[in-house]
């Protein structure tokens, strides 16, 4: 009998592979033949998956977005069940930072991705979804974490939304190019925070 074929393992495999390249050496290192040699395969079985370079970038962004879906969901578990808002929002946004090795190799990834589609307008549309979730995700918590706060002390949940998610991605380009250390980067993140729901004391690092 010919031997079965586990599609689903030939595509971890292929996609641990890519993964590693775009880590270490860029996306623009990523290519069929780069793949395919990292991954110990032949390039006709990573152009079986993936035909064009473009679909490779787009799946190389969902690893990165599953992996960070993954600790987020885990780091918001042991907060219990009813955590306060601004406490889930600092959590979720902390597990986003490259603040290990394992974030740092997603937040290369991410970061080449999005520079990959600055070019590429058809390939971005697979980060628009994305951010328009985590948009709503952030104001639906900020609009909670103000709940409490006088009126005149209360933004705009959707435009601070946009500001918070610009504020942790831009404080992951800079960690990701080593121009300050994580203890600055939290401490801007809580400064951010305080402003948009005012400051909690004793908040956990």
């Amino acid at each position: 009998m010919p031997k079965r074929v586990d599609h689903g393992e030939r595509r971890a495999l292929i996609a641990d592979a890519l993964m590693r390249v775009a880590a270490e050496h860029g996306l623009e290192a990523v290519s069929l033949r780069h793949v395919a040699a990292e991954a110990g395969v032949s390039p006709g079985m990573v152009q079986h998956y993936f035909r064009t370079k473009d679909e490779m970038m787009t799946f190389a962004l969902a690893v990165v977005r599953e992996h960070s879906e993954a600790r987020v969901t885990r780091a918001a578990a042991a907060l219990g069940d009813h955590p306060a808002p601004r406490t889930l929002l600092r959590t979720m946004l902390v597990e986003l930072l490259p603040l290990d090795e394992a974030r740092r190799a997603d937040g290369r990834v991410a970061l080449a991705f999005l520079a990959y589609t600055a070019v590429r307008p058809s390939v971005a549309a697979a980060l628009h979804q994305g951010t328009a979730a985590l948009l709503d995700f952030l104001a639906r918590q900020i609009r909670a974490a103000q709940a409490t706060r006088p009126i005149d002390q209360r933004v705009d949940p959707d435009r601070a939304a946009v500001g918070l998610l610009a504020v942790m991605e831009g404080l992951g380009i800079y960690l990701l190019g080593g121009h300050y250390p994580a203890e600055t980067a939290l401490a801007a993140l809580d400064s951010h925070l305080d402003l948009i729901c005012g400051p909690v004391v004793d908040e956990a690092p």
